[in-house]
């Protein structure tokens, strides 16, 4: 017979108050890595970075070969049930928190769960632990100090290169450095980026955290990044994915139709999500699938706010049925942070109480519970997350079942089982100090930063100067001595080091307030666009635009404008204003973000990147509310459309996808056009739905098979051409080459056209580069029905590949034979 739960807490009381005692009398005190971090345990000076090392198990005085989850010989799924097996209900419930308790009376240490990285290692969360400038040497308990870690650009610049190798790449520096930093006892090893919601209104304040607004630019970069943060050489496919073992874990977020913040009394605690299944199909879970499905990402973040009713992190549809059943899910679900507690606190969503709110999200498929602002409310008590808090009420009132429970705690412990936490990973135990600010994760986030930066105008080219003929510049606006924030944005830890815009512009020239040239840094900053702040407009700050055509009229020659934001901003009147002579947007370019300006300005960087989001007119912004979350426009209300593939109005500066170069490029190819013929079987045929004004003429002609149905097809055909870049200016420069696919123009509601595939391609000055597509047809010419099927429809569709220079385009008429 088992022994009772009072018998353990006695044991566990008993393991606790010897382990006490025993850590006063010693005289050496270490940390163990990821083990709630500040947790000291006695020992020889020795610093563990697994949880199955038989020195700390003999510590706690236990055998640890009685315990058979910790033979690595054994299944991953087997050892995760036995050690499950082993733990008190209470000491499960203490698991189900982000300040997870751990179960010291088997040798389970805690585990701090929360550490961010979207786009470096975050001093956000409570896990991560930077030492402070101000220590001295002596004070790391023999540990190296780390003070700083690689920032590099934020997310909206990275996707404004597109280019998928440098998200990768981007993912791999930053894993590299947090498995150095969980080495050194000061950090964990799930880390709960990146954000992928998509920018569905240019007001957003998280704009600069995501990758912009389409959909399969955002799961690209989703699928890349996540690559980066997990895969392991070798390991980056296997038998059972449960198994794979993986580098550090990464977590898209946040699930889903989450991007209003705060605006007008709306806040993200409240907020409830009014989508259409289409919407939802086609925007808002799309990025999420491609992250589960192609990323194969270990965790996903459900956010705070309702989605048509019901709270997304207590939707079993959202999370057990889409994220588990649908798309498989190799990880755990983890609410954002107080999510629990925003059921019963903030949403009041069916008068829950705190037990009744938790328990559901368990039954829905949460598995691990964030808690922020509780820790800060109950201060002076033990830190705990909600959950944790009131799960053991919930089992006494009969709410929460305990294999409820052991569901949860097994995908959490296999989540950290394929992350070595038990028997850690050789090839990255050497990993420490030095493997963080490398001089090649600095000239990294260097070149993605240059890689990002837009060029908005440029008459006469003006841009780059010559610093051997401009030889003094004068410097103004208020990011010229840009603080962090401006640099470095938001989830940001210290960064290697810092260079500002005017640190990074004196290398080449003089800098004089009587100079003939001048280059003004402004923009926008956190106090108007962050986290829990949405904007209330899209203008610049009138101060500057003020100065900017005050030292405008007053230079000699046309003034250059940097400008720092994550959305866009509505700087019309500067744009069409002769003595402002080129515009360049450099987002929040991280800590080399000023070599990165200079080297565009100068000319040592020929700037390729291309705009991830819409930048729209402020009159935009009148016409429809944030709250609003249809793409499509909505006439009865006059509320026009969203995103590029949606709004074809007067009411666009600058388009998504729009950049300059300092050449000319321009495209051709030898496709003429080509047909597909899909066959169905005689299955899975859909309806289409046909605009008005072509329905009647086209009844007659309309096939049988209007459209297949993408999820019942095998989708093998392709659509394969060849698109030739030429570079017909005198500078190299790479460039972003856009493909889009254009759905038949009888189809009602379609999109105007949307995104099917991306190459950045360098190419030298005077040559031409031909690059390669090849389109899968349900991917490419896929499109979302008012049913919410996804659909390959018949008819003419289009490939069109454009720039502001030059653009190609061929039909492709796609037939179903039965």
């Amino acid at each position: 017979m088992a022994a009772s739960p009072s018998f353990h807490r006695l044991l566990a009381l008993l393991a606790t108050l010897l382990c006490a005692a025993t850590t006063v009398a010693s005289s050496k005190r270490i940390t163990l890595p990821g083990f709630y971090g500040a947790v000291n345990t006695t020992g020889f000076g020795r610093t563990y970075t697994k949880v199955c090392d038989a020195d700390r198990f003999a510590e706690l005085g236990l055998d640890m070969p009685a315990f058979p989850y910790c033979n690595a010989s054994l299944p991953y799924a087997d050892r995760v049930r036995d050690l499950i097996g082993w733990m008190t209900v209470e000491e499960k419930v203490g698991n189900l928190g982000d300040w997870s308790r751990g179960a010291p009376r088997v040798g389970l240490p805690p585990y701090k769960w929360w550490s961010e990285a979207l786009h470096g290692i975050s001093s956000t969360g409570p896990t991560t632990l930077f030492d402070a400038l101000t220590s001295k040497p002596g004070n790391h308990s023999g540990r190296a100090a780390v003070y700083n870690a690689t920032v590099f650009a934020n997310v909206i610049n990275s996707a404004a290169s597109f280019n998928e190798t440098l998200w990768n790449a981007i993912g791999q520096a930053v894993s590299t450095e947090a498995r150095a930093m969980f080495n050194l006892g000061k950090g964990g090893l799930t880390y709960w980026s990146p954000n992928i919601n998509v920018v569905r209104d240019p007001r957003w304040g998280r704009a600069l955290e995501t990758p912009g607004e389409d959909p399969y630019v955002v799961g690209r970069y989703a699928v890349n990044f996540v690559r980066g943060m997990q895969d392991i050489p070798g390991h980056e496919t296997a038998a059972d994915p449960f198994a794979r073992p993986i580098k550090t874990s990464a977590c898209c977020k946040h699930y889903a139709a989450y991007d209003v913040d705060d605006w007008h009394n709306h806040t993200r605690f409240t907020f409830d999500a009014r989508v259409a299944e289409r919407d939802m199909a086609e925007t808002f879970l799309r990025p999420f699938e491609m992250c589960v499905r192609d990323g194969d990402a270990s965790a996903v973040m459900c956010s705070y706010n309702r989605v048509n009713g019901v709270p997304a992190c207590a939707d079993h549809r959202l999370l057990s049925g889409t994220l588990r059943r649908d798309w498989e899910l190799h990880g755990y679900i983890v609410s954002d942070c107080d999510a629990v507690l925003v059921m019963a606190d903030n949403a009041t969503w069916l008068n829950f109480t705190a037990a009744e709110a938790g328990a559901a999200a368990l039954r829905a498929g949460l598995d691990l519970d964030c808690g922020e602002s509780w820790i800060e409310k109950k201060k002076g008590q033990p830190l705990m997350d909600y959950l944790s808090t009131y799960g053991m009420e919930a089992v006494a009132q009969g709410k929460m079942r305990e294999a409820d429970i052991d569901g949860a705690l097994a995908n959490q412990f296999m989540t950290l089982m394929r992350l070595g936490y038990f028997d850690g990973i050789p090839r990255y135990a050497g990993l420490n100090e030095t493997d963080i600010c490398s001089d090649e994760h600095k000239e990294l986030a260097a070149d993605g930063a240059r890689q990002a930066i837009v060029l908005l105008k440029n008459h006469d080219n003006l841009l780059p100067l010559d610093p051997k003929k401009v030889r003094a510049v004068a410097v103004h606006g208020p990011h010229a001595h840009a603080p962090e924030k401006v640099m470095d944005g938001d989830y940001t830890g210290p960064p290697c080091r810092y260079v500002t815009p005017r640190q990074g512009i004196s290398k080449d020239v003089k800098i004089s307030h009587k100079a003939k040239w001048t280059i003004y840094f402004g923009g926008i900053n956190l106090h108007i666009e962050r986290e829990g702040n949405d904007r209330e407009d899209l203008l610049l700050p009138k101060n500057q635009t003020e100065q900017i055509l005050h030292f405008a009229a007053a230079s000699p020659n046309p003034i250059v404008l940097v400008l720092f934001s994550g959305g866009g901003i509505d700087i019309t009147s500067l744009h069409n204003n002769p003595k402002i002579g080129a515009i360049l947007w450099a987002g929040y370019p991280g800590g080399e973000g000023g070599h990165a300006i200079a080297d565009v300005i100068f000319g040592r960087h020929n700037p390729g990147g291309r705009l991830p989001l819409t930048w729209f007119k402020n009159k935009y912004i009148s016409q429809l509310p944030m709250t609003s979350m249809s793409f499509r426009p909505v006439p009865k209300l006059g509320y026009p459309g969203r995103t590029y593939k949606f709004y074809d109005g007067p009411d666009v500066l600058y388009p998504f996808g729009y950049g300059l170069s300092y050449t000319k490029f321009h495209y051709s190819t030898t496709t003429n056009g080509t047909v597909v013929t899909v066959p169905t079987g005689g299955r899975h045929c859909k309806a289409l739905t046909y605009k008005p004004s072509t329905a009647a003429a086209t009844a007659a002609a309309r096939p049988a098979c209007p459209a297949v149905d993408v999820a019942g097809h095998t989708c093998a055909e392709t659509v394969s051409f060849n698109v030739s870049v030429t570079n017909a200016g005198a500078k190299d420069g790479a460039h972003v080459v856009l493909v889009y696919t254009v759905p038949p123009p009888e189809v009602d509601e379609a999109p105007i056209k949307q995104v099917a595939a991306f190459k950045r391609v360098y190419v030298p000055a005077g040559s031409a580069v031909a690059v390669p597509f090849t389109l899968n047809v349900c991917k490419a010419f896929g499109i979302v029905e008012r049913t919410a099927y996804t659909v390959v429809p018949s008819g003419v569709s289009r490939v069109l590949v454009e720039n502001g220079d030059s653009s190609v385009s061929f039909p492709v008429k796609i037939e179903f034979s039965v």
